[in-house]
């Protein structure tokens, strides 16, 4: 839009050489050609991606919002386009035609544009953000509808529009119960049996291309008969091979032709020119009134807070697709005049740009996490639950995570509390998974089973987890997506991790190693900055977790070990390991690695201080008094555990070398007996000569030294890790980036 307005008659219109360019009869021709293609298609995408089933079942809150939106928004509507036409001065009568393309275009919401702002600002999986999504949802929906029925009037006004409408339902009635279900079970076939190419998509086209026509023909609009196409389509498995076939194509170049078409109509002159353009510009601010008005008085009857019914007010202003379209319908059948059609584009311009930065001000969620000693594992006493939330980006991740958290000794007295979190980055066709979220608006982040996108992939997740659970009766699960931009779904995961009042947090390694030779067979740059960012300012304790086949509790024994070289993510790492080395299946070695002579020199890190309240607070604790937990832990540890367990086994070794080659040595010597899973704290030693040494080798610095040692490929061991990084209240992160130059001075965070 922004490229057609640049050369629109607003700015380089003016001159005669970009008129001659831009505005020739052919050219005109070829842009309103491609773009009328482009909008079709993406309109047939979004019928593709809405579900009827999701809609029928919306409850009685946004149902109201959503009616009441559109009944205020278009009586609001006809009196500001009647104050308007008085402004102006016009002596011929404003048609109906007029008053509905208006009215229609202030009453929608853009669904797919809010669900983007939502998850930007991070009220997605807040209660006001699933208030708002499914009255937007409905809004969208009922959108379509009344697009349908308002075409006809603008083709054909009296007779013909009744015989248009008429004939136009009973098609559409005839596409859900005839055509549908003969296409659905032969496509799912086909889909079943993976007979789907690229070369099969000119299938779509044809179809579509049909529809397009037939409502044409009928006398409403090309769009109407690709919005009912998407919607009579299976959706699953093919619906998401359809968006990804061709989404990058139709959003990446067809819609932006549609949008700069409908850019080259704007005039802003005409606007400026007008009597009365203050007063104009008044009524186009005041258009953002009639959502807010409806959206306080329905949370009045529902007991919500005003700041929530302002926050929903102003989100369901929100415009997107429809109402351009809308608007540019009516400027080619001339029911708008040039200053209203101005005001009206502005106006959904001004409603969708300042909806961010007024609910940063108004809603923003503070989240404070509870500094609580209960957000480490070590704290938590032996008969209290374990909460856990488990990050996946697959299926694959699910499993390997369920083999981890069959060790944690689940039982009566301690059970476990699992909440899945199935993370997926923000795509076009990501809403759609929003959609299906409203199903069930109880979960934290979402339903707990979706219909759309990756929905094989979060059915199995959530089918492992059940069999899981199944098998152990004191362990309690839930399952749900995560759908938000990669730079910030650690925010979301925080807010998981606080609303489920977790201990731990486990992150799937960013990296897949193959079970057979454990070389690494997917790497995935964008998942370990997730877990960088994780790290940072988790309000609990992190695991990452790098699997290479651990196996499952129910065929095998586990044994474990872990090594101890002291600090407060080698105590976190050494009380999970405690934890399952209670389940009878596991044995458990501790080693503690002593650090003497020269290996145990501390190096003075040039620190630059936060100005955050916690600023003054040290990087790393004192090293005297970090001794003294170490101690009084490993002597806790060894007089109730290995006195009392013949499945544990603690031995000690030493390291004096500052060298840092008798670190890999001695990690080769303790491996030979092969273990299933290594347990290590993330921060070991980091302050110490020999480990700031070594840390300049790492190929994964975000592991720790001795997390990175194990999970490369050179060490040659075929167990999994997990590396433990333990809460601490005001505790400050050193943290390096994955595969950046690492820094002789890191920056503490």
């Amino acid at each position: 839009m922004q490229t057609g307005f640049s050369v629109s008659r607003s700015l380089l219109g003016y001159f005669e050489g970009v008129i001659t360019l831009f505005y020739n009869p052919r050219g005109i021709l070829a842009v309103e050609t491609i773009s009328n293609l482009g909008i079709m298609y993406y309109v047939f995408l979004s019928g593709l991606e809405m579900n009827s089933d999701t809609i029928l079942r919306s409850r009685k809150k946004g149902t109201s919002m959503a009616i009441a939106g559109i009944v205020t928004s278009m009586l609001f509507g006809v009196g500001f386009l009647t104050l308007q036409q008085k402004l102006l001065d016009k002596k011929e009568k404003t048609h109906i035609k007029a008053y509905l393309f208006w009215c229609l275009t202030l009453s929608v919401t853009g669904f797919p544009v809010l669900a983007r702002i939502l998850a930007k600002l991070k009220l997605l999986y807040t209660k006001l953000g699933k208030d708002t999504l499914t009255a937007a949802m409905l809004t969208d929906a009922y959108g379509w509808v009344l697009f349908t029925l308002l075409i006809p009037a603008a083709n054909n006004w009296g007779e013909g529009y009744y015989l248009s409408v008429i004939t136009t339902f009973l098609f559409i009635a005839f596409c859900f119960t005839v055509v549908r279900p003969i296409l659905t079970p032969i496509i799912e076939n086909r889909t079943n049996k993976n007979m789907w190419r690229k070369s099969h998509m000119l299938d779509v086209f044809i179809g579509l291309f049909i529809f397009s026509y037939i409502t044409d023909f009928l006398g409403t609009h090309p769009i109407v008969g690709a919005f009912v196409f998407g919607l009579i389509l299976p959706h699953g498995k093919f619906a998401d091979m359809v968006m990804e076939m061709s989404d990058d194509f139709v959003t990446g170049i067809l819609c932006p032709v549609y949008f700069s078409g409908f850019g080259f109509k704007l005039d802003l002159p005409v606007l400026w020119n007008t009597p009365n353009s203050v007063l104009m510009m008044l009524i186009m601010v005041s258009l953002c009134i009639p959502k807010v008005l409806s959206s306080l008085i329905v949370t009045f009857f529902f007991g919500m807070p005003a700041r929530d019914g302002l926050s929903i007010g102003l989100l369901l202003n929100t415009k997107g697709v429809m109402a351009v379209i809308l608007q540019n319908v009516a400027w080619d059948k001339r029911f708008l005049d040039p200053c209203s059609f101005m005001v009206m584009t502005l106006a959904i311009i001004l409603m969708t740009v300042i909806v961010s930065p007024l609910i940063n001000a108004i809603y923003k969620p503070k989240f404070r996490f509870m500094q609580s000693q209960l957000r480490t594992v070590q704290k938590l006493r032996f008969d209290m639950e374990l909460r856990v939330v488990a990050c996946v980006h697959n299926a694959k991740h699910a499993t390997n995570m369920i083999h981890v958290l069959e060790a944690t000794n689940a039982t009566r007295i301690s059970p476990v509390h699992v909440s899945a979190v199935h993370l997926l980055e923000l795509t076009r066709h990501g809403t759609a998974i929003l959609v299906s979220q409203m199903a069930d608006l109880n979960n934290i982040a979402g339903a707990e089973t979706t219909n759309y996108g990756p929905k094989a992939e979060f059915e199995i997740i959530t089918t492992a987890f059940k069999e899981f659970v199944e098998q152990y009766n004191a362990v309690r699960f839930d399952t749900s997506s995560v759908v938000s931009s990669y730079t910030t779904i650690h925010e979301d995961i925080y807010n998981v991790a606080e609303e489920k009042r977790a201990s731990l947090i486990l992150l799937p390694f960013h990296k897949e190693y193959s079970t057979v030779g454990g070389s690494p067979e997917i790497s995935r740059n964008e998942h370990c900055e997730i877990n960088e960012n994780v790290l940072q300012h988790a309000p609990c304790s992190v695991g990452i977790f790098v699997d290479r086949g651990l196996g499952s509790l129910l065929k095998t024994k586990m044994r474990i070990i872990t090594l101890f070289i002291g600090g407060p993510d080698d105590r976190e790492a050494l009380s999970i390991a405690w934890r399952m080395a209670g389940h009878s299946g596991t044995q458990l070695h501790v080693v503690r690695i002593h650090l003497l002579g020269k290996a145990a020199e501390e190096k003075v890190l040039k620190k630059k201080i936060s100005k955050s309240p916690h600023g003054m607070l040290s990087t790393v604790m004192d090293g005297v008094m970090q001794k003294e937990l170490d101690e009084e832990y490993i002597f806790s540890f060894r007089h109730k555990a290995v006195n009392n367990n013949d499945s544990i086994v603690y031995s000690e070794k030493e390291v004096h070398s500052a060298t840092g080659e008798e670190i890999p040595i001695l990690l080769n010597e303790i491996d030979k007996p092969g273990y299933d899973l290594y347990i290590v704290g993330q921060g070991s030693g980091k302050n110490t000569t020999i480990f700031s040494k070594l840390l300049e080798w790492c190929d994964h610095p975000e592991l720790g030294v001795i997390g990175d040692i194990l999970a490369s490929t050179s060490f040659g061991t075929h167990s999994s890790v997990l590396i433990v990084q333990q809460y601490m209240v005001g505790r400050k992160r050193v943290v390096y980036k994955c595969h950046d130059e690492l820094k002789n001075s890191p920056e503490v965070l």
